[in-house]
């Protein structure tokens, strides 16, 4: 903060300066909190949309196909012949990597300001109950899904061992599931995963409607019971999946 109007014997003397109390940050908060609250959206669309796609595990087989199979196969050949086979699948791949980055980066970002402004001083007085935890632990949780992301790609994605099964196969989709949750471990941390899902996804969609200057008392009341059904019934989703193969009920 600048005094314009400064008194020079005060300043003189050290009372007051016209310096900046804290040095201006490379992007601005709004900035930073706009575009956590796109890629925000854009995460929650995704894990919606991933989880309808694996609902396809529990469908019949097609001319002795697997459906999961079969769309696993369609998502590597959109764009044929025009595109080349897995370009735009390579598109939505690096998409949603840039905006991971940039997501990660604006949670601590917007949380190390948060603490230098607040110094010794903490947060006090929330209204309490499950928003006020997943206020206070919104990174916690970020960081558990970050490594929630990274194991999954490399159980289901590159099979790359232990993460993956022995059995891992690339392109088969359903076998490679099956083998995958047919251990108990990674089954209990798949759904461990989703709980967290649904606590971080839920603030964020209320917090992106507050970003984005939503400010309608029925928009946002829908929007705010939006925001607990959707990862509701993602988490519900993506449990169900799992667990399935667990108990035998998918083989």
């Amino acid at each position: 903060m600048t005094n314009k109007t400064a008194d020079r014997d005060a300043i003189r003397h050290g009372k007051i300066t016209e310096k900046p109390l804290r040095k201006l940050p490379a992007y601005p908060t709004w900035a930073i909190k706009l575009t956590m609250a796109i890629t925000g959206l854009l995460f929650g669309l995704f894990v919606l949309v991933h989880m309808v796609g694996n609902l396809k595990l529990f469908m019949p087989m097609h001319d002795g196909q697997y459906a999961i199979d079969v769309y696993g196969e369609f998502l590597r050949t959109m764009g044929e012949p025009i595109f080349p086979r897995e370009s735009i699948l390579w598109i939505f791949r690096i998409v949603l990597l840039v905006s991971l980055v940039l997501h990660v980066y604006g949670a601590f970002a917007l949380h190390g300001r948060a603490s230098r402004s607040r110094g010794k001083f903490r947060r006090t007085n929330l209204i309490g109950g499950l928003n006020s935890f997943t206020t206070r632990t919104m990174i916690v949780t970020g960081l558990v899904l970050l490594l929630f992301i990274i194991f999954h790609i490399l159980d289901l994605t590159l099979g790359v061992q232990p993460a993956a099964s022995e059995l891992f196969e690339h392109g088969a989709v359903h076998a490679n599931m099956v083998a995958s949750f047919s251990r108990w471990p990674v089954t209990i941390f798949y759904i461990v995963a989703m709980v967290v899902l649904f606590l971080h996804l839920s603030h964020g969609i209320f917090l992106a409607i507050s970003d984005l200057g939503i400010t309608g008392r029925r928009t946002r009341a829908v929007l705010l019971f939006i925001s607990y059904l959707v990862p509701a019934i993602v988490m519900i989703g993506n449990i169900i999946l799992p667990l399935s193969i667990a108990v035998g009920w998918v083989q």
